[in-house]
């Protein structure tokens, strides 16, 4: 499709210590006992998009992400791996790999989105409508669009109310309003009411971080606007209210009008806003794009602002915080378990010693050994993995070489690489970094355990 292909992978995020490290940076982050920037990848690679660069915070990163590439699609994808420094942002990461976009259509897409839905449909209404860029839309998962770092992420994400407002036209293909983290009340310009007739706001909608750009408006923008650092919340932001500038000039807006605001009640879930202000003849948004009677296109905007909205049945969340970790791990190996690999649900040759069971919804790595009645329960365990006798999993991940003692108990926790829990050790609702020893008989509730920083 002639599309050039920027996977933003990220790198050390804070918001997932003590699961990330320098040995273990964000896109290598274990879902299902596969590294998530795999789901990404695999989806790029069914719609025939293989022309990709990846960027990657930090010079290790990169190297590590590079090498698990290599390894994994070999000969499938044409990857380039971009190292760019930490904290820079999107657009910073994208204004620092500039230079290589050479093709007309450059699609972003978060390397940590686990989803089912196909980047070509996406790229295909870009093209459609020859978009300046175009956002991918889609329900917000049952947890939320998380941003905090805490397992208990869910429950505090709930009680701040943070919505995200999207305004669309009556068409639902093209973005008027968006505003993002919003607590309470959303104020809506009469200027943009006026400039576009009628728009639908919606807070039932995510940005999936999956955008179609065409390479000249980025770059100008991305030139131009030196401070922006987020596509989300600068860039996006910025191209859907330049849209309506001229609009709004056109229009005439009424000097009285031009810097009053509409309230717009961010707790109704889906409410509907049709405005008709005082010019009645002024033409519906999605109208402006219509054909002229002689068959040519109308030019009277500078650029168009476009929406792919996914079926309310896709599956669509991003790894942007343990919760959501927790649940992404949970829904794969459950009801989105098609996003899997056909490889088994049992790895190759396990060893589960007597009366002990493992039940639906689990995955056990290659090599890993459970002693006598031990019970697995919506479980990921990962690979080489030493588990004693009478020990018992609950609604956890357990990552690569870990060490588990006779007689513990873990549940809702995630145990990272390399970590040893001693005999008879209790974690509910807890995160282990790599490498740490718990040590016999200690209990933990809601912790992060994690080594020291040398």
């Amino acid at each position: 499709m002639d599309f050039q292909v920027v996977v933003l992978a990220g790198g050390n995020s804070k918001n997932l210590t003590p699961l990330v490290s320098k040995e273990l940076p964000k896109p290598l982050l274990p879902v299902a006992n596969c590294p998530v920037l795999n789901y990404v990848l695999h989806q790029l690679e069914q719609s025939n998009l293989k022309d990709l660069i990846v960027v990657v915070e930090g010079e290790d990163a990169a190297l590590l992400v590079g090498a698990w590439i290599s390894g994994t699609f070999i000969d499938r994808l044409h990857v380039e791996i971009a190292a760019v420094p930490e904290d820079i942002g999107t657009a910073g990461a994208l204004r620092a790999i500039s230079h290589h976009l050479t093709a007309k259509d450059i699609l972003v897409v978060s390397g940590d989105l686990v989803s089912d839905v196909p980047p070509g449909a996406l790229a295909a209404t870009h093209r459609r409508h020859d978009a300046a860029v175009t956002t991918m839309l889609c329900s917000i998962p049952v947890s939320g669009p998380l941003e905090s770092g805490s397992s208990g992420g869910k429950d505090k994400a709930k009680k701040l109310g943070r919505y995200n407002i999207i305004g669309l036209d009556p068409s639902k293909q093209f973005l008027l309003h968006i505003a993002t983290e919003i607590e309470k009340d959303a104020r809506i310009s009469k200027r943009i009411l006026h400039a576009v007739g009628q728009m639908e706001m919606r807070s039932d909608l995510m940005d999936a971080h999956m955008y179609a750009f065409k390479r000249s408006v980025l770059q100008e923008v991305l030139d131009v606007k030196d401070t922006f650092q987020s596509l989300k919340e600068d860039v996006l932001p910025y191209l859907v209210r330049s849209q309506l500038k001229s609009e709004a000039l056109l229009n005439r807006t009424p000097q009285g009008e031009e810097n009053s605001n509409e309230k717009v009640s961010s707790q109704n879930n889906q409410a509907f806003i049709s405005r008709i202000l005082a010019n009645a003849s002024t033409p519906s948004f999605h109208g402006i794009y219509s054909e002229n009677p002689d068959g040519s296109s109308s030019t009277r905007k500078t650029h168009k602002c476009c929406v792919y909205i996914a079926s309310s049945s896709s599956y669509c969340v991003r790894l942007n915080s343990i919760q959501a970790f927790m649940d992404i791990n949970r829904d794969v190996t459950g009801d989105a378990d098609h996003l899997l690999s056909p490889n088994n649900i049992i790895g190759p040759s396990p060893k589960l010693g007597t009366k002990t069971t493992v039940g639906p919804n689990c995955r056990l790595g290659e090599g890993s050994e459970m002693g006598d009645k031990c019970q697995v329960k919506r479980s990921i365990i990962g690979r080489h993995c030493r588990i004693g006798s009478h020990v018992k999993v609950v609604n956890s991940v357990v990552m690569n070489h870990v060490t588990i003692g006779d007689g513990c108990i873990i549940q809702g926790s995630v145990i990272c690489s390399n970590v040893q829990l001693q005999e008879r050790v209790e974690l509910k609702d807890c995160q282990v970094g790599a490498g740490f020893v718990v040590t016999a008989g200690s209990e933990y509730k809601a912790e992060s355990l994690a080594k020291k920083e040398k």
